[in-house]
């Protein structure tokens, strides 16, 4: 069995309708392999106790599993075989992810000149990384090109004269075509990126793609190597990806008719969805694997194409489950309605519950209680009545100020959407592997916060 297929379980349903049942926090499926139960209620991951990152690196602070993410990013390569599997550095970047994932094989999936530069210079090779962006700078493109990344893929008609003028006189780049195959699929309306009308990609529907396509093959300096898109994001089931194959073969089939030429490469995108509580469905990765190759193999051979080299980008499925968040409880406060339990992070460092409503399920830790569980609604800090990071979960109802809780499914599209709201300051990353824990990123301080406005 692989991470990828780990099965679901279920709970019984005593809770109010829509939240976990109230024995689901002992339910350890959704949290890393590596975790363990120690003694008064703590847990210990990657052979380090929880209570213990807590005491050295202070609340809030992230780990990550260093054995997970290198076990997930095995299980992909070992599902897709004769593919390149590019992490999305967008779910989360730092200097050890990217040693980790270039150690295992995998390529470089960045939107950015910093994610770029922050990649290479770790010693990352510029080959192995592909360029995206709906609206790439000009500076994102110079260091591209500066530095030699293996793709760049087209999302728009106005960067194709752009790309094209900055290409050195005398090289070529390496580009893909962003289509959008007009196909909804992800778990949220603001995260569903493969249909129509919205900013990524060029249209099949009205022949932005062909027309996009046959610009580029006009171009001297840029080489068209083949096709991409994406769908969305956390993604649970896998015929929208099976839909996608037969629309891009079709594009391609097109392609060869009208210009001549047979794309050799077929990205895409990532978007495979994982469970952030415990029943929840996610993504088989084997199953994917094994059904796309299938469908791209059946759908060249009957429009007469060579099969071209698959491309995939997971990002979500590598890092969010290595990942753990770990907060201090403030204040309980009860009124008529509900128990909000306040903790010493929130939207800063997770805007997701804000943005589109994710569900975790936190978890008290450091000490075992013997209270009832109840219902509570976990808060952040901030200044915003939306700032909920977990609503109608479980928690002992003894909780106190003090308490610590755990989050887990915490690795990815928390710290990379951070922000500095209320200047509290961006907590750090720790790496755990093997009993030993060290720091990757530190916290955010209020020398960073004076450093930076130099203006009186």
């Amino acid at each position: 069995m692989t991470l990828a297929d780990i099965p679901a379980t279920s709970g019984h349903a005593t809770a109010p309708v829509g939240a976990p049942p109230l024995d689901a926090p002992d339910d350890l499926t959704v949290w890393p392999h590596s975790t363990t139960r120690l003694a008064h209620g703590d847990l210990a991951v990657g052979g380090v106790p929880l209570t213990e990152i807590a005491e050295r690196f202070g609340t809030p602070a992230y780990l990550l599993d260093e054995a997970e993410v290198r076990e997930r990013c095995r299980t992909y390569l070992h599902a897709f075989p004769e593919t390149d599997v590019l992490y999305a550095a967008k779910a989360f970047l730092c200097r050890a992810m990217a040693h980790w994932v270039e150690e295992e094989g995998l390529g470089l999936d960045v939107c950015s000149a910093g994610e770029l530069e922050l990649a290479v210079t770790t010693g990352f090779p510029a080959s192995r990384i592909v360029l995206h962006g709906n609206a790439k700078s000009p500076d994102d493109l110079r260091s591209a090109l500066r530095l030699g990344v293996g793709r760049i893929v087209i999302d728009s008609a106005s960067e194709i004269a752009r790309l094209a003028a900055a290409v050195p006189p005398g090289s070529r780049q390496k580009v893909l075509v962003r289509v959008v195959p007009g196909i909804a699929a992800g778990g949220h309306s603001k995260i569903q990126t493969g249909t129509e009308d919205q900013k990524f990609g060029l249209s099949i529907t009205d022949g932005s793609a062909q027309h996009a396509i046959a610009r580029i093959l006009d171009q001297p300096g840029l080489e068209l190597v083949g096709l991409h898109c994406h769908l969305g994001s956390q993604i649970t089931t896998d015929k929208p990806y099976l839909c996608a194959v037969r629309r891009l073969v079709g594009l391609m089939a097109r392609i060869k008719d009208h210009h001549g030429i047979t794309l050799p490469e077929l990205d895409l995108g990532g978007g495979h969805g994982i469970a952030y509580r415990p029943g929840e469905d996610a993504l088989a990765i084997t199953t994917l694997a094994r059904k796309v190759r299938a469908e791209l193999a059946e759908s060249c051979a009957a429009a007469g194409l060579a099969v071209p080299r698959l491309i995939v980008e997971p990002g979500r499925a590598i890092a969010g489950p290595a990942g753990i968040a770990l907060y201090r409880v403030l204040s309980v406060k009860r009124t008529s309605d509900r128990t909000f339990v306040a903790v010493d992070g929130g939207m800063s460092d997770n805007p997701r519950p804000a943005l589109y409503g994710v569900r975790y399920l936190p978890r008290l830790i450091g000490r075992r209680s013997t209270a009832a569980p109840v219902p509570v609604t976990v808060v952040g800090r901030h200044c915003e009545a939306g700032d909920v990071l977990a609503s109608d979960i479980p928690l002992p109802s003894d909780t106190h100020p003090g308490d610590l809780l755990a989050v887990p499914v915490a690795g990815a599209y928390h710290l990379s959407m951070a922000s500095g709201y209320n200047l509290v300051g961006r907590p750090p990353v720790i790496a755990v592997s093997d009993g030993h824990a060290r720091l990757l990123v530190r916290r955010e301080s209020l020398e960073d916060f004076r450093s930076r406005d130099v203006g009186l």
